[in-house]
């Protein structure tokens, strides 16, 4: 997500540039592309493919997709496609693909985002898993020296405890594919006290626990910790916070979906930074893009996938 439409330079965000080259050697997965029916959708599914990112499968209306690749001067004579009816039939057939074995990823064009996402986590024909399904965005903030892993802000509302322990997996696994051994998790809310008035606490501080109890591993959780305590040394220390997340967090899992996106259009609107977006605990990865996106945006949400699909394609049996 980034609202600034042209994208800043990409020697700001070092971030993204680094998980571009970290991806350079993976093999482009096939990725389903649910109604690229714009020229920016489109355009970002051509970009993505001439750059190794992906193999792009556009799924979308036949006539009107080669009147918009026409109109916008974007080739797709090169790309394989599936014929659809409307962006409802063309996000279950990106999804059918995955499930024959045809596409490795699927990834939203300019279909609405809940028409996209009940065609993913359908509970009979999408692709759920045992997991939670959650979205995380990495947020590249121009002179923070880290990437920073914000979670979940598009599809958990009000997330119960056993959901939030699946957030946390979920971005602490990811994190480590970028190469953070140990992610260092704060769980956000108001105040670092526990206080039986303010639920999010409460939630933060089982959620420890339940890492202690080896319920959620791979990470260093913390919480609850107020925003400027999980991210600035100086606020941790004033605080007293003596923790290995405070004032250093690598991941912050909002207490629900207000807060979480309202936090990201901060982040976006006024820090000028770009989020890359992405579904996880789904059988393969969910590219989530935005009209709005910079070019930069799109190009790592997509190194995000093809992250992703080679870790899954490590994991299946041969």
């Amino acid at each position: 997500m980034n609202v600034h439409s042209d994208g800043p330079d990409l020697d700001q965000h070092d971030g993204y540039r680094r998980l571009l080259a970290v991806t350079a050697h993976l093999p482009p997965p096939r990725t389903a592309v649910a109604h690229p029916m714009s020229a920016e959708a489109l355009g970002a599914a051509r970009e993505a493919h001439d750059a190794g990112l992906i193999r792009a499968i556009l799924v979308g209306p036949s006539v009107r997709l080669e009147r918009l690749a026409a109109e916008s001067g974007v080739g797709i004579a090169d790309l394989e496609r599936v014929p659809t009816e409307h962006s409802v039939a063309s996000a279950a057939a990106a999804v059918a693909l995955v499930r024959a074995g045809r596409a490795d990823a699927v990834m939203k064009g300019s279909l609405h985002t809940d028409e996209f996402l009940h065609a993913v986590l359908d509970g009979n024909t999408g692709l759920r898993t045992g997991r939670r399904a959650s979205h995380v965005f990495v947020v590249d903030v121009p002179g923070f020296p880290r990437p920073l892993l914000v979670t979940d802000a598009v599809i958990n509302i009000f997330p119960g405890l056993g959901e939030k322990a699946d957030i946390c997996q979920n971005a602490i696994e990811l994190a480590q594919r970028l190469g953070i051994h140990r992610p260092r998790v704060a769980l956000l809310a108001p105040v670092e006290t526990v206080n039986p008035k303010i639920p999010s606490t409460l939630d933060a501080a089982a959620l420890c626990k339940m890492a202690d109890r080896g319920q959620i591993t791979g990470g260093v959780l913390e919480g609850p910790l107020a925003l400027d305590a999980a991210i600035d040394p100086d606020s941790a220390r004033i605080k007293g916070i003596q923790s290995a997340v405070g004032g250093a967090a690598d991941i912050l899992v909002a207490p629900d979906l207000d807060s979480g996106n309202i936090l990201v259009k901060q982040l976006t609107f006024m820090m000028k930074a770009d989020a890359a977006g992405i579904v996880l605990g789904t059988r393969v990865p969910v590219i989530l893009t935005s009209r709005a996106d910079s070019r930069y945006t799109r190009l790592a949400s997509c190194a995000l996938g093809r992250l992703l699909a080679a870790r899954a394609a490590q994991r299946s049996p041969a």
